[in-house]
């Protein structure tokens, strides 16, 4: 890749950067100077042109998204950026924050400006201690320098940015769950009309967005929304992408490519350099843990949102998770259960009481005292919480336990049938 296709990942490395190689090296905070000279009209304008999708995990398509804050209100609108990364198998958010942390205060200075806000918030995941430390130093330097704060560069416009710490909990990665633990409520998801762009933070007009969305912006106004649109191979994704490749897999990290450039088969063979111990490829899990698992002859598909979709699963978070040929498809889907189950709010009957049921029949299976019959209990159990929830987990839970049932219901017969796995 070129280095004009490669945003963020030449920038890393063992060290924060400070704003004096931000602004020598990475042209920083000339995209806000450019931003405060334009209407918020074309600044969103742009961003729809770029075609950049949410980087968290839906895709939907950010400027549409900022679209949608009424140009009046009654009441303040907020910026809100979603650091709070908890999806197992996810971790490109912490670096960006780590390595560039002035490129994602841009990102919001110019997303802030474009919506009307005068106030952001960005929620970081609680065990993200060094990254939020980092933030807070990068934020001091930047109210400093006169690029946040009252006046921003004598163009009128102000704005104020506080880090916020979660304190852990998974469930707060959904954007209404998190709003409501920003105002100090309990994490649980909204009931949803009204979406955040007309009632989010403290009942005003609010977008939420991810860490990789944001840090994007920059780019996005410094060299126009068609030119950022054309880094993507993809009509509907635009940019780059940051992959996060961990499992089983010899060379795990993060890679930058362009949108919809690659295939999971590439990115698992070419980037990771194949599966530890030269061994066979079982599965993928192609979008955090909440992905719907993929097996070794679904992998010949582009990794993007729209390609994924069509096979059943999700791009999600692009956070990679690959799995050899002999590791425990059970002992995998037990983890992940029990983890869901952990993680559920609490609030809706479906999730709160068919997650815990779930993990305890998988548990079951995996120890040795399973049924044959349990495997058809485990896919009506999942199929009464999917998509009858207040929010994402629910549907988070249930996916994997469908999609590894039956893609892999023969492994599960043969731990039932020998009282252990298999392998072992």
């Amino acid at each position: 890749m070129s280095d004009t296709e490669t945003l963020f990942i030449q920038h890393f490395n063992e060290e924060a950067r400070p704003l004096s190689y931000y602004l020598k090296n990475m042209a920083g905070y000339t995209g806000l100077k450019k931003a405060l000279g334009m209407s918020q009209e074309d600044i969103i304008n742009e961003v729809k042109k770029a075609n950049v999708r949410g980087r968290g995990g839906a895709g939907f398509p950010a400027g549409v998204k900022w679209g949608f804050i009424p140009k009046q209100s009654a009441k303040p609108k907020y910026m809100v950026c979603n650091a709070d990364e908890s999806e197992p198998g996810t971790f490109k958010d912490r670096d960006l924050m780590r390595y560039t942390p002035h490129l994602l205060l841009e990102g919001i200075a110019i997303g802030s400006y474009a919506i009307g806000a005068n106030a952001a918030y960005i929620y970081i995941r609680g065990e993200y201690v060094r990254e939020a430390k980092l933030l807070e130093a990068a934020i001091n330097e930047a109210y400093q320098a006169g690029y946040l704060g009252k006046n921003i560069l004598g163009s009128g416009f102000s704005l104020d940015i506080t880090v916020h710490r979660g304190a852990g909990a998974y469930i707060c990665g959904e954007e209404t769950a998190l709003l409501n633990s920003l105002e100090g409520k309990r994490g649980e998801p909204r009931v949803k009309p009204p979406f955040p762009a007309i009632a989010g933070a403290f009942g005003g007009p609010t977008i939420v967005n991810n860490v990789e969305t944001l840090a994007g912006v920059p780019f996005i106004i410094n060299n126009g929304g068609d030119w950022y649109a054309k880094l993507g191979k993809l009509e509907k994704s635009g940019g780059t992408r940051l992959f996060g490749i961990s499992g089983h897999v010899k060379r795990p990290g993060i890679y930058e490519l362009p949108s919809g450039s690659i295939t999971i088969r590439e990115l698992i063979y070419d980037y990771g350099h194949g599966i530890l111990g030269d061994k066979k490829l079982k599965a993928v899990i192609p979008g955090g843990s909440s992905a719907p698992v993929l097996t070794a002859d679904e992998i010949d598909v582009i990794a993007d949102v729209d390609p994924i979709m069509k096979i059943g699963s999700m791009f999600g978070s692009a956070g990679m998770i690959v799995v050899s040929e002999d590791y425990c498809v059970v002992k995998l889907l037990a983890r992940i259960s029990k983890f869901y189950a952990h993680e559920s709010c609490g609030q809706c009957t479906p999730c709160r009481e068919g997650c815990r049921w779930m993990e305890e029949v998988i548990e079951r299976i995996e120890h040795g005292h399973g049924h044959e019959q349990d495997l058809n209990l485990l896919l009506s159990i999942a199929d009464n919480i999917n998509a009858k929830t207040l929010c994402a987990l629910g549907d988070a839970a249930a996916g994997p336990v469908m999609s590894f049932v039956k893609k892999f219901r023969a492994d599960f017969e043969a731990h039932i049938r020998s009282g252990k796995c298999p392998n072992a």
